[in-house]
């Protein structure tokens, strides 16, 4: 009965953070949502600005402490250790549907093109950073990520293993081709309004604070292999020559989230 509640639990929270995927779409872009960031009047540039700048603090915080080894040897003394990923993106989806909730527009606008054909391409990049980011995370294996595999293997009666460290597809080209994607969802806008901005500089600051953490748990787990990875693939932009031929052979990856 425990493996087949574990399973649900871990089902259940798969299908949360769908949903909040999804919604965040709507939510960045301002399309199809009920609440989007740029909806309703704006108040208060103060509250708005300190309300908007710890949400995503919140969010920053829960996401990058529960990724951390120490955190999650503590943790699965109180929860199963197959539902820790699970209860990791629970927690993400529930920082994050926070927001949602609570986000204050800015207003003033910083930049609109007019151009229908400009629009047009920034609407197709940004769209395409969705589609990278999930890339990304099937590339390595989507069902580790988010805890289904985990959940999966306990109701088996199966042994978890960690990822076989790889470098399919775009890892062979940027070491980090998810944040590549939340970097062209977050930009690639044709109206950059001041919300949008804020919340674009701050998740581009976070981003590139939590690669420092997540590199250092790699370069601890996989060593010299990583390291030598680490010095042949770009982090995020890809380079004109070079990267993809070195990093072919290397065996590598890189972990959702954090």
């Amino acid at each position: 009965m425990k493996r087949i509640a574990v399973f649900v639990y871990g089902v259940v929270c798969y299908g949360i953070f769908l949903a909040t995927f999804l919604y965040a779409f709507g939510f960045v872009g301002n399309v199809l949502a009920p609440k989007s960031m740029d909806s309703g009047p704006a108040g208060p540039l103060g509250e708005a600005l300190w309300v908007d700048a710890l949400l995503l603090a919140g969010f920053a915080v829960q996401h990058s402490v529960m990724a951390r080894g120490w955190f999650k040897r503590a943790w699965t003394q109180l929860i199963p250790e197959a539902a820790e990923r699970s209860t990791y993106v629970l927690l993400s989806s529930a920082m994050l549907i926070l927001l949602f909730w609570q986000w204050r527009p800015v207003g003033g606008t910083i930049w609109k093109i007019e151009s229908p054909a400009m629009q047009g391409l920034f609407h197709a990049l940004c769209a395409s950073g969705w589609v990278l980011v999930l890339i990304s995370t099937f590339l390595i294996n989507h069902f580790d990520l988010f805890g289904l595999r985990q959940v999966w293997l306990y109701l088996r009666n199966e042994s978890y293993t960690p990822l076989r460290f790889k470098t399919p597809g775009m890892y062979r080209v940027v070491r980090h081709p998810l944040y590549l994607g939340w970097l062209f969802a977050f930009w690639m806008t044709p109206v950059m309004t001041g919300a949008h901005l804020l919340f674009a500089v701050l998740t581009t600051g976070y981003i590139l604070v939590a690669i420092q953490f997540e590199e250092r748990d790699l370069l601890r787990a996989h060593g010299r292999r990583y390291e030598a990875y680490r010095k042949s693939v770009p982090m995020i932009l890809p380079a004109p020559f070079g990267g993809r031929d070195k990093g072919r052979d290397l065996e590598a990856g890189s972990a959702y989230g954090d």
